[in-house]
């Protein structure tokens, strides 16, 4: 049977094997994406320590006042004895860091991932990110460096 002209039932072009090579090369981006998620697991866990050490120094637990005041005092400064309101605001904007640099990596791994690699199909889904629609490797560069 000999093949319409429709417009849905165009055959699909011939790759040349190097291009197609080069274009699964793509997929070796994903144990670096993979280990991106590592990365922001080890973010989750030090944002967990350093709330869990905020809110015992707050209540009197005087291994995480010394573990908070390590954190916020410059070597060689006068240490405070109890927990100051500067500390209060150095923990908490660090925990602001780290809050910021975890929306960085979703950023880049989904994006990457989205850009680079393969589409997610998340079309319609009620949580796919609104900016994940215009996201291409410039947006993602910008994005990046407005972050650092």
């Amino acid at each position: 049977m000999e093949h319409e002209d429709k417009p849905g039932n165009t055959p699909p072009k011939r790759i040349h094997p190097i291009a197609r090579f080069l274009f699964l090369t793509r997929w070796l981006q994903l144990p670096l994406y993979l280990g991106l998620v590592l990365a922001q697991c080890v973010y989750v866990f030090h944002f967990w320590i350093e709330l869990s050490d905020l809110i015992g120094a707050v209540l009197g637990n005087q291994n995480s006042l010394q573990h908070i005041l390590d954190t916020v005092t410059i070597k060689g400064a006068e240490r405070p004895a109890k927990l100051t309101e500067t500390a209060i605001m150095l923990v908490v904007l660090g925990l602001i860091d780290v809050v910021m640099i975890s929306n960085l990596l979703i950023m880049v791994i989904i994006g990457g991932y989205e850009t680079f690699v393969s589409r997610m199909n998340l079309e319609g889904h009620p949580d796919q990110p609104e900016w994940l629609s215009h996201v291409n490797a410039s947006v993602l560069k910008v994005k990046l460096a407005t972050a650092i």
